[in-house]
């Protein structure tokens, strides 16, 4: 799902293509998209575009009269540019925002349709959509513990949950804790008074850090190949490699459609966290540490 450093390049690209300019046609190719009956898309047509914003993981294109266009991706929907007028052709294809000067196309892969466009009018009715988590680089330490600790969650629940902060989702989760060197299970009432610091200057640092890359990128070009995996990223994605600080195998927690990836030796003390899958097939042989874990890999490998 694209978070808050793929949904800022989005916005970048997208000011420089159609602040000013009038959507003059908005064409929908799978009637599922749409959630709002009023008001109308049609309604949008001939209005010209004032500004972008981020509300969440959502992309948030301001018109005139005070209609907003709002896009959320999900996790497999990507925008791209294409000329003007392009032709919906394809099943992935579920929406075009038609401008002089080019298109902007909605698409989702697969078969599950997740991704979800409002059209909203009045500042009343944006405020409405938005989970209400907060902005970590406008909340100070105090406001940040507060908001995470209020309920005693794990720190990847509360960093992904969107009525807590806004616009992380799993693969920069996993980067922040990897930065903060925090097991991913901690629970947010138990971090010791030196952890939070070091929680809340990883997150801003992390998504600072990424959102700069990627707004570099989109100033070279439309970023059409939005991604959760990307090969600088520290332990999101790479399970089984060395974690560049210690060199550790990354380990993963797998679950429904996601997984949490972490360093056993940098966040959880060398612990290795129960997957359930794996759990409820070695039941009492699940292994603890990293090396009981190598012992039990060499244990296979030489039956």
């Amino acid at each position: 799902m694209p978070e808050l450093p793929d949904i800022s390049a989005y916005i970048s690209a997208l000011e420089e293509r159609i602040v000013g300019q009038t959507l003059l046609k908005a064409r929908l190719a799978s009637a599922f998209l749409l959630r709002t009956a009023e008001p109308p898309l049609s309604s949008a047509e001939g209005h010209t575009v004032r500004g972008l914003r981020r509300i969440g993981k959502r992309v948030a294109i301001g018109l005139d009269d005070d209609l907003w266009l709002v896009i959320h991706l999900m996790i497999a929907g990507r925008l791209h540019w294409r000329t003007a007028g392009a032709k919906l052709a394809g099943r992935n294809n579920l929406a075009s925002f038609d401008f002089s000067n080019g298109s902007l196309v909605l698409t989702e892969a697969g078969t599950k349709r997740r991704a979800s466009l409002h059209v909203l009018q009045g500042a009343d009715a944006l405020l409405d959509i938005d989970p209400g988590g907060i902005d970590v680089f406008a909340t100070d330490l105090q406001g940040f513990r507060a908001a995470l600790a209020q309920e005693n969650r794990t720190l990847k629940r509360a960093l992904t949950d969107p009525r807590i902060v806004s616009g992380i989702g799993n693969a920069y989760s996993d980067e922040i804790l990897h930065a903060a060197q925090l097991s991913p299970i901690a629970l947010t009432q138990k971090l010791k008074p030196d952890e939070w610091p070091r929680l809340h200057a990883a997150v801003r640092d992390t998504l600072r850090l990424w959102v700069d890359r990627l707004l570099a990128e989109s100033k070279a070009a439309f970023p059409e190949k939005v991604t959760a995996f990307r090969k600088d990223m520290a332990v999101h994605g790479r399970f089984g490699q060395a974690c560049p600080r210690c060199g550790a195998p990354i380990q993963r927690i797998r679950y429904a459609d996601s997984e949490t990836n972490y360093c056993a030796h940098c966040q959880t003390g060398g612990r290795v966290l129960a997957d359930r899958a794996l759990s409820r097939l070695l039941g009492a042989d699940w292994p603890r540490t990293l090396d009981e874990l190598e012992a039990l890999k060499r244990g296979h490998t030489n039956q």
